[in-house]
């Protein structure tokens, strides 16, 4: 999966579109990530003991494909590409790239 927690992503679909935001948790396992503020639902708690009830809002997965990773050089949404430096395999910016600067140089930090 390309997309790691704390990368900075755009929404392109889903009913949050164009909404921009920091993955909070990724599951590569089934291809979703949480995105801060995207998906939000409202749960209930039932009241327990001496814990009042009360309702919540969490965010929920989506899927991976419904997001696009924001490039930290261009600050436009990006694919995603690899690059051999130094023996280390690092993620690059597609985009960077095609507007003039190396794979090395557009390394998404």
């Amino acid at each position: 999966m390309k997309i790691r927690s704390w990368d900075n992503v755009k929404v392109i679909t889903w009913k949050d579109k164009w909404t921009i935001g920091k993955v909070l948790k990724a599951f590569p396992r089934t291809n979703k990530v949480i995105v801060e503020k995207v998906h939000v639902v409202k749960r209930s708690i039932k009241k327990q003991w001496t814990n009042p009830g009360q309702i919540i809002e969490k965010e929920l997965p989506i899927d991976v494909s419904n997001v696009m990773l924001m490039c930290s050089i261009t600050n436009k949404p990006t694919r995603v590409g690899f690059t051999m430096v130094g023996g280390k395999k690092f993620r690059y910016s597609k985009k960077a790239v095609s507007e003039g600067k190396k794979p090395a140089d557009a390394i998404i930090k």
